[in-house]
């Protein structure tokens, strides 16, 4: 039997899976690559492949900031057919901004996220790696699985 729920306000969901350890070296794999030491960015694009312990992010674009101070990657900012995989759970949206200092993931664009057999759908979901929580926004719609179903 499933229970499914709508919400207009917050939902809170907890994913215990997807904690990251930030300071594991980033893979990134493209198409294409183009540098811009002016901006201390780098581009990414066509078939991009961001992998960091267990955290696996896919999209068409992905844009690398780099810290100024430390020439570390600040932030990775993925756009187009954008998924996040863990072990125990998956999610698509259009956008993701990743702030790997902060610890902070950002999904923006019919959120999607999946854990076994249920999902949540949200406009928006903001992931604190560090610790595996999460806040979702934006017509937040649950489907919970029960018992042996």
């Amino acid at each position: 039997m499933a229970f499914a729920s709508v919400a207009h306000a917050q939902t809170n969901i907890n994913l215990g899976g997807i904690a990251v350890d930030t300071a594991a070296p980033i893979e990134v794999t493209s198409e294409s690559l183009a540098i811009d030491q002016d901006t201390g960015t780098a581009l990414f694009e066509g078939d991009v492949v961001i992998i960091q312990g267990d955290l696996r992010i896919a999209a068409q674009r992905v844009e690398v900031i780099y810290s100024a101070d430390t020439s570390q990657i600040a932030r990775l900012v993925a756009t187009g057919d954008v998924t996040f995989v863990t072990a125990q759970e998956a999610a698509e949206a259009e956008t993701a901004d990743y702030d790997i200092a902060a610890g902070l993931l950002t999904l923006t664009g019919d959120v999607l996220l999946t854990q076994g057999a249920s999902a949540i759908s949200a406009q928006s979901m903001v992931v604190n790696v560090a610790n595996g929580t999460a806040t979702m926004q934006g017509r937040v719609r649950t489907v919970l699985q029960q018992g042996g179903n």
